[in-house]
Protein backbone atom coordinates (compact mmCIF):
# COMPACT_ATOMS: atom_id res chain seq x y z
CA UNK A 1 0.00 0.00 0.00
CA UNK A 2 1.12 3.63 -0.98
CA UNK A 3 2.47 5.72 2.48
CA UNK A 4 0.08 8.30 3.10
CA UNK A 5 1.64 11.38 4.55
CA UNK A 6 -0.45 14.00 6.53
CA UNK A 7 0.38 17.08 8.40
CA UNK A 8 -1.60 18.20 11.10
CA UNK A 9 -1.55 21.94 12.26
CA UNK A 10 -2.52 23.59 15.02
CA UNK A 11 -1.90 24.13 18.95
CA UNK A 12 -1.21 26.97 21.59
CA UNK A 13 -3.32 24.78 24.43
CA UNK A 14 -4.23 21.52 25.46
CA UNK A 15 -7.90 21.91 23.75
CA UNK A 16 -5.89 21.73 20.55
CA UNK A 17 -2.90 19.63 20.87
CA UNK A 18 -4.50 16.54 22.69
CA UNK A 19 -7.62 16.39 20.18
CA UNK A 20 -5.02 16.25 17.05
CA UNK A 21 -3.04 13.86 18.72
CA UNK A 22 -5.95 11.67 19.25
CA UNK A 23 -7.37 12.17 15.59
CA UNK A 24 -3.51 11.19 14.60
CA UNK A 25 -3.90 7.84 16.67
CA UNK A 26 -7.24 7.23 14.79
CA UNK A 27 -5.07 7.75 11.21
CA UNK A 28 -2.70 5.06 12.46
CA UNK A 29 -5.13 2.63 13.27
CA UNK A 30 -6.97 2.91 10.64
CA UNK A 31 -4.18 2.89 7.71
CA UNK A 32 -0.69 1.69 7.30
CA UNK A 33 1.48 2.99 6.13
CA UNK A 34 1.33 6.51 6.62
CA UNK A 35 3.51 9.49 8.28
CA UNK A 36 2.28 11.71 10.40
CA UNK A 37 3.76 15.44 10.83
CA UNK A 38 2.70 18.43 13.51
CA UNK A 39 3.17 22.00 12.79
CA UNK A 40 2.88 24.18 15.68
CA UNK A 41 3.80 27.39 16.97
CA UNK A 42 7.55 27.95 18.19
CA UNK A 43 7.17 28.17 21.94
CA UNK A 44 3.89 26.95 22.61
CA UNK A 45 2.90 23.65 24.31
CA UNK A 46 2.79 21.96 21.62
CA UNK A 47 6.79 21.76 20.53
CA UNK A 48 6.71 19.43 24.03
CA UNK A 49 3.14 17.73 24.08
CA UNK A 50 3.40 16.34 20.88
CA UNK A 51 6.99 14.79 21.21
CA UNK A 52 5.96 12.91 24.17
CA UNK A 53 3.26 11.32 22.26
CA UNK A 54 5.89 9.89 19.61
CA UNK A 55 5.24 12.56 16.84
CA UNK A 56 7.76 14.43 15.29
CA UNK A 57 6.59 18.49 15.10
CA UNK A 58 8.18 21.49 12.89
CA UNK A 59 7.69 24.95 14.56
CA UNK A 60 6.96 27.97 12.71
CA UNK A 61 7.12 31.72 14.00
CA UNK A 62 3.30 32.94 14.75
CA UNK A 63 1.22 34.29 16.81
CA UNK A 64 -2.17 35.10 17.94
CA UNK A 65 -4.15 38.58 17.65
CA UNK A 66 -3.77 40.15 21.05
CA UNK A 67 -7.05 41.25 21.57
CA UNK A 68 -6.53 42.67 25.36
CA UNK A 69 -3.34 44.38 24.42
CA UNK A 70 -3.48 45.81 20.58
CA UNK A 71 -0.88 47.50 20.64
CA UNK A 72 1.38 43.75 20.74
CA UNK A 73 -0.18 43.27 16.91
CA UNK A 74 2.19 45.13 15.81
CA UNK A 75 4.30 42.16 14.45
CA UNK A 76 1.41 39.82 12.97
CA UNK A 77 2.51 41.23 9.71
CA UNK A 78 5.94 40.34 9.62
CA UNK A 79 5.05 37.07 11.47
CA UNK A 80 2.72 36.00 8.84
CA UNK A 81 4.61 36.39 5.73
CA UNK A 82 8.08 34.81 7.76
CA UNK A 83 5.52 31.70 8.69
CA UNK A 84 4.43 31.41 5.10
CA UNK A 85 7.78 31.11 3.99
CA UNK A 86 8.54 28.58 6.37
CA UNK A 87 5.01 26.23 5.55
CA UNK A 88 6.39 26.42 1.93
CA UNK A 89 9.85 24.95 3.23
CA UNK A 90 8.00 22.07 5.61
CA UNK A 91 5.70 21.57 2.15
CA UNK A 92 8.47 20.97 -0.03
CA UNK A 93 10.48 18.66 2.50
CA UNK A 94 7.57 16.28 3.74
CA UNK A 95 5.23 17.07 0.79
CA UNK A 96 2.23 16.20 2.81
CA UNK A 97 -1.12 14.54 0.54
CA UNK A 98 -3.42 15.81 3.59
CA UNK A 99 -3.71 18.49 6.35
CA UNK A 100 -5.78 18.44 8.96
CA UNK A 101 -6.29 21.89 10.87
CA UNK A 102 -7.80 21.58 14.79
CA UNK A 103 -7.64 25.08 15.00
CA UNK A 104 -5.08 27.52 17.04
CA UNK A 105 -3.40 30.04 15.01
CA UNK A 106 -0.62 27.72 13.48
CA UNK A 107 -3.00 26.22 11.72
CA UNK A 108 -4.19 29.40 9.24
CA UNK A 109 -0.93 29.31 7.23
CA UNK A 110 -0.36 25.66 6.76
CA UNK A 111 -3.99 25.46 5.43
CA UNK A 112 -4.02 28.45 3.50
CA UNK A 113 -0.46 27.01 1.69
CA UNK A 114 -2.48 23.65 1.40
CA UNK A 115 -5.38 25.21 -0.26
CA UNK A 116 -2.94 27.01 -2.65
CA UNK A 117 -1.36 24.42 -3.58
CA UNK A 118 -4.42 21.97 -4.10
CA UNK A 119 -3.92 19.14 -1.35
CA UNK A 120 -6.62 17.88 -0.06
CA UNK A 121 -7.44 19.68 3.25
CA UNK A 122 -9.65 19.42 6.11
CA UNK A 123 -10.84 21.65 9.10
CA UNK A 124 -12.31 20.69 12.23
CA UNK A 125 -14.19 23.53 13.94
CA UNK A 126 -14.76 22.12 17.94
CA UNK A 127 -16.94 25.72 19.16
CA UNK A 128 -20.68 26.03 18.79
CA UNK A 129 -19.32 29.53 17.05
CA UNK A 130 -17.28 29.32 14.43
CA UNK A 131 -13.81 30.97 14.80
CA UNK A 132 -12.66 33.72 11.71
CA UNK A 133 -10.01 32.12 10.37
CA UNK A 134 -11.83 28.47 9.90
CA UNK A 135 -14.49 30.47 8.51
CA UNK A 136 -12.09 32.34 5.44
CA UNK A 137 -10.46 29.12 5.48
CA UNK A 138 -13.85 26.83 4.82
CA UNK A 139 -14.71 28.62 1.32
CA UNK A 140 -11.55 26.24 -0.56
CA UNK A 141 -11.69 23.06 2.26
CA UNK A 142 -11.89 19.42 1.33
CA UNK A 143 -14.34 18.78 4.21
CA UNK A 144 -15.24 21.17 7.28
CA UNK A 145 -15.99 18.66 10.78
CA UNK A 146 -17.72 20.20 12.92
CA UNK A 147 -18.43 19.37 16.62
CA UNK A 148 -22.49 20.62 16.75
CA UNK A 149 -25.61 21.20 15.00
CA UNK A 150 -26.56 24.93 13.45
CA UNK A 151 -22.78 24.97 11.75
CA UNK A 152 -24.80 26.09 7.87
CA UNK A 153 -24.76 29.63 9.15
CA UNK A 154 -20.77 29.85 9.42
CA UNK A 155 -19.73 27.14 6.41
CA UNK A 156 -20.97 26.26 3.30
CA UNK A 157 -23.87 23.56 4.04
CA UNK A 158 -22.09 21.13 1.53
CA UNK A 159 -18.41 20.31 3.10
CA UNK A 160 -20.31 19.90 6.58
CA UNK A 161 -19.81 16.76 8.40
CA UNK A 162 -20.89 16.50 11.95
CA UNK A 163 -18.13 14.13 14.02
CA UNK A 164 -18.49 15.83 17.64
CA UNK A 165 -15.17 16.87 19.07
CA UNK A 166 -12.49 13.93 19.76
CA UNK A 167 -11.04 13.25 22.99
CA UNK A 168 -7.64 11.82 25.07
CA UNK A 169 -8.43 8.21 24.59
CA UNK A 170 -7.58 7.48 28.33
CA UNK A 171 -10.86 10.03 29.08
CA UNK A 172 -13.11 8.71 26.57
CA UNK A 173 -14.00 5.56 28.72
CA UNK A 174 -12.12 6.28 31.93
CA UNK A 175 -10.44 2.91 32.94
CA UNK A 176 -9.22 3.96 36.78
CA UNK A 177 -10.43 2.58 39.83
CA UNK A 178 -11.58 4.93 42.58
CA UNK A 179 -9.11 3.55 44.62
CA UNK A 180 -6.21 4.40 42.25
CA UNK A 181 -7.52 8.22 41.67
CA UNK A 182 -7.83 9.19 45.06
CA UNK A 183 -4.40 7.67 45.80
CA UNK A 184 -2.53 9.32 43.31
CA UNK A 185 -3.79 12.19 44.57
CA UNK A 186 -3.46 11.45 48.29
CA UNK A 187 -6.98 12.17 49.14
CA UNK A 188 -9.31 10.29 50.80
CA UNK A 189 -12.22 8.60 49.36
CA UNK A 190 -16.04 9.03 50.46
CA UNK A 191 -15.23 12.30 50.45
CA UNK A 192 -16.95 15.25 48.28
CA UNK A 193 -14.43 16.53 45.63
CA UNK A 194 -14.01 18.98 43.20
CA UNK A 195 -11.91 19.32 40.34
CA UNK A 196 -11.15 22.79 39.54
CA UNK A 197 -9.30 23.77 36.19
CA UNK A 198 -8.76 26.61 33.69
CA UNK A 199 -6.89 24.69 30.94
CA UNK A 200 -3.24 23.97 30.32
CA UNK A 201 -2.51 27.60 31.10
CA UNK A 202 -4.62 28.55 34.08
CA UNK A 203 -7.83 30.91 34.57
CA UNK A 204 -7.22 34.33 36.42
CA UNK A 205 -10.33 34.96 37.57
CA UNK A 206 -11.54 31.52 38.49
CA UNK A 207 -7.62 30.81 40.19
CA UNK A 208 -8.86 34.11 42.45
CA UNK A 209 -12.29 33.10 43.13
CA UNK A 210 -11.15 29.23 44.45
CA UNK A 211 -7.55 30.97 46.32
CA UNK A 212 -10.72 33.45 48.24
CA UNK A 213 -13.16 30.51 48.88
CA UNK A 214 -10.57 27.36 49.71
CA UNK A 215 -10.70 27.35 53.33
CA UNK A 216 -14.39 27.69 53.13
CA UNK A 217 -14.38 24.04 51.19
CA UNK A 218 -11.90 22.67 53.55
CA UNK A 219 -13.62 24.08 56.28
CA UNK A 220 -17.13 21.99 54.62
CA UNK A 221 -15.66 18.49 54.15
CA UNK A 222 -14.75 19.06 50.18
CA UNK A 223 -11.57 18.01 48.84
CA UNK A 224 -10.00 20.35 46.34
CA UNK A 225 -7.73 19.13 43.45
CA UNK A 226 -6.56 22.46 41.42
CA UNK A 227 -4.73 23.12 38.25
CA UNK A 228 -4.02 26.52 38.55
CA UNK A 229 -1.60 26.83 35.28
CA UNK A 230 1.55 27.17 34.90
CA UNK A 231 3.39 29.77 36.85
CA UNK A 232 0.01 30.22 39.43
CA UNK A 233 1.20 28.39 42.36
CA UNK A 234 1.96 31.45 43.84
CA UNK A 235 -1.76 32.60 44.11
CA UNK A 236 -2.08 30.20 46.76
CA UNK A 237 -1.55 30.44 50.27
CA UNK A 238 1.57 28.66 51.55
CA UNK A 239 -0.32 27.30 54.55
CA UNK A 240 -3.01 25.57 52.18
CA UNK A 241 -0.91 23.89 49.78
CA UNK A 242 -0.26 21.34 51.98
CA UNK A 243 -3.24 20.48 53.61
CA UNK A 244 -4.62 17.58 53.48
CA UNK A 245 -7.80 18.24 51.66
CA UNK A 246 -6.11 19.78 48.78
CA UNK A 247 -4.08 18.42 45.88
CA UNK A 248 -2.99 21.83 44.36
CA UNK A 249 -0.65 21.20 41.39
CA UNK A 250 0.38 23.58 37.90
CA UNK A 251 -0.31 21.05 35.78
CA UNK A 252 -2.11 17.57 35.85
CA UNK A 253 -1.10 15.13 34.03
CA UNK A 254 -3.36 12.04 34.94
CA UNK A 255 -6.63 13.49 33.77
CA UNK A 256 -8.26 10.02 33.58
CA UNK A 257 -7.34 10.55 37.21
CA UNK A 258 -8.67 13.77 37.69
CA UNK A 259 -11.87 12.53 36.34
CA UNK A 260 -12.64 9.53 38.12
CA UNK A 261 -12.48 11.33 41.64
CA UNK A 262 -13.99 14.24 40.98
CA UNK A 263 -17.80 14.48 41.72
CA UNK A 264 -17.92 18.18 40.43
CA UNK A 265 -16.10 20.16 37.75
CA UNK A 266 -15.06 23.46 37.97
CA UNK A 267 -13.68 24.94 34.00
CA UNK A 268 -13.43 27.25 31.46
CA UNK A 269 -15.71 26.79 28.58
CA UNK A 270 -13.33 25.84 25.80
CA UNK A 271 -14.59 23.10 23.56
CA UNK A 272 -12.26 20.50 24.30
CA UNK A 273 -12.48 20.60 28.23
CA UNK A 274 -16.66 20.53 27.44
CA UNK A 275 -16.05 17.38 25.48
CA UNK A 276 -14.09 16.05 28.60
CA UNK A 277 -16.54 16.91 30.69
CA UNK A 278 -19.37 15.20 29.17
CA UNK A 279 -17.11 12.21 27.80
CA UNK A 280 -16.95 11.60 31.89
CA UNK A 281 -20.45 12.26 32.36
CA UNK A 282 -19.42 14.76 34.90
CA UNK A 283 -21.57 17.79 36.37
CA UNK A 284 -19.58 20.93 35.73
CA UNK A 285 -19.86 24.87 36.51
CA UNK A 286 -18.78 26.71 33.49
CA UNK A 287 -17.23 29.69 33.44
CA UNK A 288 -16.58 31.15 30.08
CA UNK A 289 -13.58 33.45 29.28
CA UNK A 290 -14.55 36.69 28.05
CA UNK A 291 -11.85 37.57 26.13
CA UNK A 292 -12.51 34.36 23.25
CA UNK A 293 -12.58 35.21 20.21
CA UNK A 294 -16.14 36.16 18.78
CA UNK A 295 -17.13 35.16 22.53
CA UNK A 296 -17.58 31.35 21.39
CA UNK A 297 -17.00 30.05 25.44
CA UNK A 298 -20.21 31.27 26.25
CA UNK A 299 -21.76 30.06 23.11
CA UNK A 300 -20.54 26.74 23.92
CA UNK A 301 -21.72 27.06 27.60
CA UNK A 302 -25.02 28.03 27.01
CA UNK A 303 -25.29 25.16 24.66
CA UNK A 304 -24.75 23.04 27.90
CA UNK A 305 -26.65 24.87 30.07
CA UNK A 306 -29.85 24.81 27.92
CA UNK A 307 -30.05 21.09 27.96
CA UNK A 308 -29.74 21.38 31.94
CA UNK A 309 -25.94 19.91 31.07
CA UNK A 310 -24.00 22.42 33.03
CA UNK A 311 -24.52 25.38 35.18
CA UNK A 312 -22.84 28.75 33.96
CA UNK A 313 -21.39 31.26 36.10
CA UNK A 314 -19.91 35.08 33.75
CA UNK A 315 -16.80 35.43 34.55
CA UNK A 316 -17.81 39.01 36.09
CA UNK A 317 -19.75 37.49 39.17
CA UNK A 318 -17.38 34.05 39.44
CA UNK A 319 -15.36 35.72 42.79
CA UNK A 320 -18.83 36.33 44.31
CA UNK A 321 -21.00 33.41 43.16
CA UNK A 322 -18.22 30.06 42.62
CA UNK A 323 -17.85 29.27 46.11
CA UNK A 324 -21.20 29.49 46.81
CA UNK A 325 -22.27 27.51 43.83
CA UNK A 326 -20.27 24.71 44.63
CA UNK A 327 -21.22 24.19 48.38
CA UNK A 328 -24.82 24.32 47.55
CA UNK A 329 -24.25 22.15 44.29
CA UNK A 330 -21.95 19.19 45.46
CA UNK A 331 -23.75 18.21 48.35
CA UNK A 332 -26.91 17.63 45.82
CA UNK A 333 -26.47 14.31 44.51
CA UNK A 334 -29.76 14.43 42.69
CA UNK A 335 -28.81 17.48 40.90
CA UNK A 336 -25.62 15.87 40.37
CA UNK A 337 -26.62 13.11 39.05
CA UNK A 338 -28.81 14.98 36.68
CA UNK A 339 -26.67 17.49 35.10
CA UNK A 340 -24.40 14.35 34.81
CA UNK A 341 -26.50 12.32 32.75
CA UNK A 342 -27.33 15.52 30.76
CA UNK A 343 -23.95 16.20 29.66
CA UNK A 344 -23.20 12.48 28.66
CA UNK A 345 -26.09 12.65 25.98
CA UNK A 346 -24.39 15.51 24.20
CA UNK A 347 -21.18 14.06 23.75
CA UNK A 348 -20.02 11.87 20.33
CA UNK A 349 -17.94 8.46 21.48
CA UNK A 350 -16.14 8.46 17.90
CA UNK A 351 -15.08 11.84 16.83
CA UNK A 352 -11.28 10.71 16.36
CA UNK A 353 -12.20 7.80 14.48
CA UNK A 354 -15.04 9.77 12.38
CA UNK A 355 -12.40 12.25 11.23
CA UNK A 356 -10.44 10.17 10.35
CA UNK A 357 -11.89 7.94 8.07
CA UNK A 358 -13.00 11.36 6.54
CA UNK A 359 -9.35 11.86 5.56
CA UNK A 360 -8.25 8.43 4.56
CA UNK A 361 -11.65 7.89 2.73
CA UNK A 362 -11.36 11.73 0.66
CA UNK A 363 -7.68 10.47 -0.09
CA UNK A 364 -8.82 6.79 -1.37
CA UNK A 365 -11.46 8.55 -3.89
CA UNK A 366 -9.19 11.27 -5.10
Amino acid sequence: MKTIKVIIAGGGTGGHIFPAIAVANAIKKIYSPVEILFVGAKGKMEMEKVPQAGYNIEGIDIAGFNRSQLWKNWSLPYKLILSFMQVKKIFNSFRPDAVFGVGGYSSYPVLRYAQKQHIPNFLHEANSFAGKANIMLAKNATTVMVATKGMEKFFPTSKIIQTGNPVRSEINGLNVSMENAFEYFGLKKGLPTVLIMGGSLGAKSINQAISAGLSRLIDNGIQVIWQTGKGNLNLVDPALRNNKMACITEFISKMDYAYTAADLVVSRAGAIAIAEICATGKASILVPYPLAAEDHQTANAMTLAKEGAAILIKDAHVTKQLTDTILSLINDKEKIKSIGLAATKLFTTDADTCIAEEIINSLKES
